[in-house]
């Protein structure tokens, strides 16, 4: 059996990290005899840290690299290095794990390719479900999820339906509530005084997962959970009525799927991104693990809570974007983006408040309109920038 190829967006990061790491994991399985496949590292993409992705590149044998700094060795350089590596080598599927807006034209065109993508950049169909989906339907693309949320939902809705399923899909009308969960992050216990005077190093204090700074932040604030639900929206067709969160401080329960007979299907596992990373790598096949087994008898409770909106306002304007449509999801990851990097630029020094103030400001005053192409996202996403920088500088922004 040939080698299943695969390319990883983002290799230097948390996510890129994990993956080859379970990808190391599968290989040894393979070696003994014990999973059919094995995999072939044929694309690694970084941003700036060009030293570890020359290691990484070393250590998997890889030949093709990717990295936007142009002083670089990478094989493919600069400002479009992924998207170019992606177009220039073939594979079976590629690992989207680069943070924020920056990946979309690469994964894009992964998907425009018809190759199998493992989507760990929520911020892809948050800004431009309306062009990633169909693009997906025609080319026959499959997008496994790789959050941890989004990897519970569809593996719930695998034990609906006998054949495996990948999105895009359609959650089977037997699904009444899609329900993600939330850590609280550091502010959970928080009062809304208390948050409005965090400090970044609180904000990036988080007490479950360890992950990249901006996706740390989205956590504090629950914007994450926000995007999330957007992006659970575009993976599996479900209106905003079906869709809620609740705050689960364990991090044990990622995704919770309420049926039409009451029954209740959800997916628990230990708060380790090696668990969806390798659901992901392996559909639909399941391999021996490569993060610890959830130990049933060690679990003191599993506490539920409903989110203090006065606490954590960001996740609201889920409803808003899943309700407009068009380009207000590009709208609100660009402005998200932009106020995070305001309050953790100590020059900048926004509050922490201000970030979902920002995005909703920016949502209420930019115009909406369709998302025809990538051109219409890049307008979007200027506006939205723009107009972030000058509240964040205290200047006054008057929108037509």
């Amino acid at each position: 059996m040939p080698p299943r190829r695969i390319i990883i967006l983002g290799s230097t990061g948390s996510i890129g990290t994990s993956t080859l790491g379970v990808v190391a994991h599968l290989n040894h399985l393979h070696a003994r005899g014990e999973y059919p496949d094995r995999f072939d590292v044929v694309g690694l993409a970084a941003g700036q840290n060009h030293q570890l992705l020359a290691q990484q590149a070393a250590r998997f044998n890889c030949s093709n690299t990717a990295c936007s700094r142009s002083d670089s060795s990478a094989t493919f350089r600069g400002p479009t290095a992924a998207f170019d590596l992606v177009r220039a080598v073939d594979c079976d599927l590629v690992m989207a794990a680069i943070v924020g807006s920056a990946g979309l034209p690469a994964t894009l065109a992964a998907v425009e390719l018809g190759r199998d993508v493992a989507l760990a950049n929520k911020e892809t169909l948050v800004a431009a479900g309306a062009l990633v989906i169909p693009a997906a339907v025609r080319s026959g693309s499959r997008l496994l999820p790789v959050d941890s949320e989004h990897s519970g939902v569809w593996q719930a809705l695998m034990g609906i339906k006998p054949t495996p399923l990948a999105p895009p899909l359609k959650a089977p009308d037997a699904v009444r509530r899609v329900t993600l969960t939330a850590s609280g992050g550091p502010f959970r216990t928080w009062s809304p005084e208390q948050i409005r005077r965090a400090t970044r190093e609180e904000a990036l204090r988080h007490p479950t997962w360890t992950m990249g700074a901006k996706v740390t932040i989205d956590s504090a604030s629950l914007m994450n959970k926000a995007l999330e639900l957007i992006e659970a929206h575009w993976l599996f067709e479900l209106p905003p009525e079906k869709l809620g969160a609740v705050i689960h401080p364990q991090s044990i329960v990622h995704a919770i799927v309420e049926l039409n007979d009451a029954s209740v299907l959800a997916q628990l596992a230990c708060p380790d991104m090696r668990t969806p990373i390798q659901a992901a790598l392996t559909f639909p096949r399941r391999a021996e693990g490569a993060a610890p087994r959830l130990d049933l008898a060690s679990l003191s409770r599993l506490e539920f809570e409903t989110p203090d909106p006065a606490r954590f306002p960001a996740l609201a304007l889920a409803d808003l974007v899943m309700h407009r449509g068009e380009s207000s999801g590009a709208i609100l990851n660009a402005a998200n983006e932009e106020a995070v990097a305001a309050f953790l630029d100590p020059a900048r020094d926004l509050a922490f408040h201000r970030i979902p103030e920002l995005a909703r400001e920016a949502l209420e005053t930019l115009p909406i309109g369709p998302l025809r192409d990538l051109s219409d996202l890049a307008e979007a996403e200027s506006l939205a920038r723009d107009l972030i920088r000058r509240r964040a500088a205290g200047v006054h922004v008057g929108v037509r």
